[in-house]
């Protein structure tokens, strides 16, 4: 079974996927998670500090997430049928840093990346490691629009 570290070199960014944000899924989002008038309503986001519909910050988070699970199955996939074994992933144990830099506008194209930062071993688990990855999103302007430090376990 690989490790991460031995599929991805610390310090390469990993394209995981894109998600476009419509206004439908801005408020649809809004309306479960974070019902603030600039997620809810067009009208009333034209008079925000943003001056238009834009996604909670939350929102970008969990694309994020959805873009990641969808990579990382993906990956998996990719390794089996090179003959190879992907590490098993477990939660993870928090993040730091979370920065929500620029609003996601309704019709903006988030392209989520991964890089791999470092990992250690768990002196208390044998074959665990925590995976140290930075993650970001940048919109179709290139403009980095979220940005935070993740943990992740793996089990080898």
């Amino acid at each position: 079974m690989m490790t991460l570290a031995e599929i991805y070199a610390a310090g390469r960014k990993t394209v995981i996927g894109s998600l476009t944000f419509t206004a439908e899924d801005i408020v649809r989002f809004a309306r479960n998670f974070d019902p603030q008038s600039f997620h809810l309503d067009e009208e009333e986001a034209k008079h925000s500090l943003f001056g238009g519909l834009c996604a909670s910050g939350w929102h970008t988070s969990a694309g994020w997430m959805q873009c990641f699970v969808r990579f990382w199955k993906d990956e998996i996939r990719r390794l089996a049928a090179e003959g190879l074994h992907a590490p098993k992933l477990g939660p993870s144990p928090g993040f730091r840093e979370l920065k929500w830099l620029k609003p996601v506008y309704a019709g903006d194209t988030i392209t989520y990346a991964v890089t791999f930062l470092e990992a250690r071993t768990v002196a208390s688990r044998p074959g665990w490691r925590i995976n140290t990855i930075l993650c970001e999103g940048e919109n179709q302007h290139g403009e980095t629009v979220i940005q935070f430090e993740s943990k992740v376990i793996e089990f080898t």
